[in-house]
């Protein structure tokens, strides 16, 4: 069935990290092959939103996270809290010549959440993927040539991050969705409770983003297959 298509074939170690930051958003542990039985999606949503021991609360988390969010630009960045807006441009918030100085200064505010902000262009992945492939391939006949090619594909992996200037998102309303769906209980005003109506809607968001799915597919009765 149609329905059932955007969850047949999710990569294993995809899954895997993306359960880990379920938990880690949500504070719960899967113990075990406890997820083995569920069924489809809407019941995985509603084992996680019972799996969550906390007083319910009707409040909105994407706009608490809103506000910590402005608060922390406001004072790291000294931005006028009144001219920050959901629909505020990054780009305009992060202009290029101090765009790394100020995104460091607002995570280094936001130190419990992971904002990664900041990413290097496409075209500089898929060439340095393109030279980790070829270079394992000439390992084995050209192994000097192999492992000169690791090399330069390993050390562009790990200096890209630290020389990027692509925003990974375009305003600041995206960014407290962000936060709200991958630091859950830290985005709440109280983070002793939740708001039991949002756990889907986050969990297909979560999905959508993390595993490249179709939010239509996500339905309550699409299975894992």
């Amino acid at each position: 069935m149609e329905k059932d298509y955007e969850l047949k074939n999710i990569h294993p170690e995809e899954f895997a990290d993306l359960l880990e930051k379920i938990e880690s958003s949500f504070n719960i542990k899967f113990i075990g092959d406890e997820l083995y039985h569920i069924p489809n999606f809407g019941a995985l949503c509603d084992h996680i939103a019972n799996k969550i021991q906390l007083e319910n609360s009707d409040d909105c988390t994407t706009q608490q996270a809103f506000y910590k969010l402005r608060n922390a630009i406001s004072s790291s960045l000294d931005v006028d809290s009144k001219t920050i807006s959901p629909t505020l441009l990054l780009s305009d918030l992060f202009p290029k010549p101090s765009r790394r100085t100020r995104v460091k200064k607002l995570e280094n505010y936001l130190i419990d959440f992971d904002l990664f902000l900041l990413d290097f262009p496409d075209w500089v992945k898929g060439f340095l993927f393109q030279v980790l492939f070829v270079s394992l391939f000439v390992l084995f006949f050209k192994w000097q040539i192999g492992l000169g090619g690791l090399a330069f594909s390993l050390t562009g992996f790990w200096l890209a991050p630290k020389i990027s200037s692509k925003l990974t998102l375009k305003t600041v309303g995206q960014v407290a969705e962000k936060m709200a769906r991958e630091h859950y209980l830290k985005s709440r005003r109280n983070p002793t409770t939740f708001n039991k109506n949002e756990i889907e809607k986050l969990l297909i968001n979560m999905f959508s983003n993390d595993l490249d799915l179709d939010k239509s597919k996500l339905t309550r009765e699409a299975k894992f297959v």
